[in-house]
């Protein structure tokens, strides 16, 4: 059994005794009584230029598979405070209990405190857990092309979309590009790192990057540890970059936001200044 497929089966259960507890008629109830959810889209950039400036999707994680515990997050709407304040353009909240030492009660309390858009990370395998996701306040989940179907990925996407959220697709091979974009996917997360075996290898960003089609906004997932990690994934053609371990471990996340800006911004730049040059 791979590290996903061990993830997924803890997820499974977890999710039967939230089901037990709350029905889907009542949780479709809740949903109803949410405000509409704010565009995660543009916020990374889809409604203006992508290109314009990298974005920061920044992550209130606790822990991690691979890492084990990497901050004692006691308040985690106080650090998602302060990416808003360090201008992320959306905040990450992982809810997977068992592995990550997240929770519905983490979003919960982020929603209270930010207007930035949110993503639920989860490992999202049921229509039950996008219904959760809207009922908690995200306006944006993440969907992992290995651990769906065709099927389940177009479900999935369509009831995300009915309930006015985006969604962010996360691939990490050619093939599950191709899946992605065969699904209609306007946001493509690329994952340097293997579920199944948890290694990691930036190397594989750029190829995966470029099977991404044009149009489509580019996430860069995993490996970002300062601004050269950055600085590499913004001229390989990120639009924005989800960072959990290197914020959560800073003890000034406002400014490592601040500064994953910036250095993406300069890349971004110039690189646009050479393009006008050779035209």
């Amino acid at each position: 059994m791979s590290v996903l497929d061990d993830i997924i089966e803890g997820v499974k259960e977890d999710l039967q005794e939230r089901k037990s507890a709350v029905n889907t008629l009542q949780l479709r109830d809740i949903v109803a009584t949410q405000p509409p959810a704010k565009d995660a889209y543009a916020a990374l950039g889809g409604a203006d230029d992508p290109r314009s400036r990298l974005r920061v999707i920044a992550e209130v994680k606790r822990k991690s598979p691979s890492k084990g515990e990497l901050a004692d997050i006691g308040d985690p709407a106080v650090l998602a405070g302060r990416y808003e304040a360090g201008g992320a353009a959306v905040i990450s909240v992982l809810t997977e209990q068992r592995r990550f030492g997240g929770s519905l009660e983490d979003l919960d309390a982020v929603r209270a405190t930010v207007d930035t858009p949110l993503l639920r990370k989860d490992f999202t395998v049921d229509a039950y857990q996008v219904l959760e996701a809207r009922a908690h306040g995200a306006d944006l989940i993440l969907l992992i092309v290995a651990a769906l179907s065709d099927a389940q990925l177009a479900e999935l996407m369509g009831l995300s979309h009915e309930l006015g959220m985006n969604v962010l697709v996360e691939a990490h091979t050619v093939e599950e590009v191709e899946r992605a974009a065969a699904a209609g996917a306007r946001i493509i997360g690329v994952n340097v790192r293997n579920l199944k075996t948890l290694e990691l290898d930036r190397s594989v960003f750029s190829p995966l990057a470029a099977a991404v089609p044009p149009g489509t906004l580019i996430v860069a997932e995993s490996g970002v540890r300062d601004v050269g990690d950055v600085e590499q994934y913004a001229a390989q053609g990120a639009n924005a970059i989800l960072v959990g371990e290197a914020l959560v471990k800073h003890n000034s996340p406002t400014e490592s936001v601040e500064a994953f800006s910036r250095a993406g911004a300069a890349v971004i730049a110039q690189k646009t200044a050479e393009g006008a040059t050779h035209d």
